[in-house]
C-alpha cells in the first residue's frame, strides 16, 4: 500500500538548453564554432561563432606590396588554395593590363582543377566521418596526398603553393610531370568504385542525407548560395562556363545538378564534379605539349611596382562556390582596398544558422560538412 502522504512525482517539462558545438570538434570544418540553442534534441536556434583562426587579410594585404601578397591569399581557405592565387592574380592583371601567357594559362587551369578534386575528397572523407563512416574518410585523405606529392613537385610547397602569381605562373612544369598526372587520375578512376560501394550508395548514408538540410532554389538564389550548393538545388550556374576566364572557353565539361538540395545532392553534385574535374585534366595533358611559349609575361621591379589607379572585380569557380576580389589601386606600390567576396562567409553562417534551426543534434555535423564552408575564409 503507498503511504498516506505519497504524492506522484510531476516530472518538469523539457527545458531548452544551450552547447556549444566547437570550436575544437570531429563534427567541425576546421577551428569553428556553433553556439547552438536545443529544446531535447531539436535545434531551436543556431548562432555561427567564428573567430578561432587567422583574421583581418584583408587590411594586411593593404599594407603589403602588390608581389607580396601572392603569399597570403592562399591562407585565407586552407583545402583549396589555388583558386585563391588565381583570383588575386587575375585582378592585378586586370588593373595592370597584363597578358597571361597561353601555355600559363593552362597550366593554371591544371592547378585549379587538381585543387578542385583535393577539396572534394576532403569533403568526402568529412560528411563519412560524420557518421561514422571512417574508411572513406582515410581513402579520401590519402587519395588527395598523392596529389600534394605533386603540387610539392610543381611549386616545393604541398598546401600553400604560392605558384599562381600576376602575370602568369612561377615556372613551367618539371619534365615527365604529366604523365604522372595521368597514371595519378587513372588510379583515382580505379578506385572510384570502392568509394561508391563504401560510401555513396550505402542505405546508412542515403537514408541520413536524404531530406536533411534541404535548400529550395528560391531560398538558394535569396541566401546567396553559389557553387555545388546551388547546383544541388538545381539550378546550373558556374563561372567557369557563364562567366569564362583561361581557356575554359576550350574545354569540354558539365555542370553537373541536382534538384532535391539536401545533403545528399550536394554529395552527389561533388562526386560528378570530380568526373568532371578528371576528364578536364586530360584534355589538359593532352593539349598542354603542344603549347610552347614562356611561362609568365615581364613584369618590373617587383619592390618597385606601381600598378595604374583604378578598380575591378574578379571572380572564379571555387570547390567552394563563387569566389571574388575586388581590388582598388590609387597607382602605388600597394592596393588602397582589397575586399574578399567567398562563398564561405554565406554558407557557414547565413545558411547554416537557417539549415541547422530546422534540424536535429545528430545532423548538426552533416549538415555542415554538406555545405562545405572554409572557416579561414569566414575569419579572413
Amino acid at each position: 500500500m503507498r503511504p498516506e502522504n505519497y504524492r506522484p512525482v510531476s516530472h518538469p517539462p523539457s527545458h531548452e538548453y544551450e552547447l556549444y558545438f566547437g570550436p575544437n570538434h570531429p563534427g567541425i570544418e576546421g577551428n569553428y564554432a556553433i553556439r547552438v540553442r536545443l529544446k531535447g534534441d531539436e535545434v531551436q536556434e543556431a548562432i555561427a561563432d567564428g573567430g578561432y583562426l587567422h583574421r583581418g587579410f584583408e587590411k594586411i594585404m593593404e599594407e603589403r606590396l602588390w608581389i607580396q601578397n601572392v603569399a597570403l591569399v592562399p591562407r585565407i581557405c586552407v583545402p583549396d588554395p589555388v583558386p585563391m592565387e588565381e583570383c588575386y592574380s587575375r585582378a592585378v592583371e586586370q588593373l595592370g593590363g597584363l597578358e597571361v601567357p597561353a601555355r600559363a594559362q593552362w597550366i593554371r587551369v591544371m592547378m585549379l582543377e587538381m585543387s578542385r578534386i583535393c577539396a572534394h575528397l576532403f569533403t568526402f572523407g568529412g560528411n563519412a566521418a560524420t557518421i561514422g563512416f571512417y574508411t572513406n574518410m582515410f581513402w579520401g585523405v590519402s587519395m588527395r596526398d598523392l596529389f600534394l606529392d605533386l603540387f610539392e613537385e610543381i611549386t616545393g610547397a604541398r598546401i600553400y603553393h604560392m605558384y599562381i602569381t600576376p602575370g602568369g605562373v612561377r615556372r613551367d612544369l618539371p619534365e615527365g610531370l604529366l604523365d604522372r598526372l595521368a597514371a595519378l587520375l587513372d588510379d583515382l578512376e580505379s578506385r572510384l568504385p570502392d568509394f561508391e560501394d563504401l560510401f555513396f550508395s550505402n542505405t546508412v548514408v542515403i537514408n541520413r542525407a536524404t531530406g536533411t538540410g534541404t535548400i529550395s532554389a528560391e531560398e538558394a538564389l535569396a541566401w546567396g548560395v553559389t557553387g555545388p550548393n546551388l547546383r544541388a538545388s538545381g539550378l546550373p550556374f558556374d563561372v567557369r562556363r557563364d562567366d569564362p576566364y583561361l581557356v575554359y572557353p576550350e574545354l569540354e565539361f558539365e555542370v553537373p545538378t541536382m534538384k532535391d538540395g539536401d545533403a545528399l545532392a550536394r554529395m552527389m553534385v561533388r562526386k560528378a564534379e570530380v568526373l568532371e574535374s578528371i576528364k578536364i585534366l586530360r584534355q589538359v595533358i593532352a593539349r598542354l605539349p603542344h603549347i610552347e611559349g614562356p611561362v609568365r609575361c615581364p613584369l618590373p621591379n617587383p619592390l618597385a611596382w606601381n600598378i595604374p589607379a583604378g578598380d575591378t572585380f574578379a571572380r572564379v569557380e571555387s570547390s567552394k562556390g563563387e569566389l571574388g576580389f575586388f581590388v582598388v589601386s590609387t597607382g602605388g606600390a600597394k592596393p588602397w582596398r582589397v575586399h574578399v567576396r567567398g562563398p564561405s562567409q554565406m554558407h557557414a553562417v547565413q545558411v547554416l544558422e537557417r539549415l541547422l534551426a530546422r534540424g536535429r543534434l545528430e545532423d548538426i555535423a552533416q549538415i555542415m560538412f554538406s555545405l562545405d564552408a572554409c572557416p579561414p575564409e569566414v575569419d579572413r
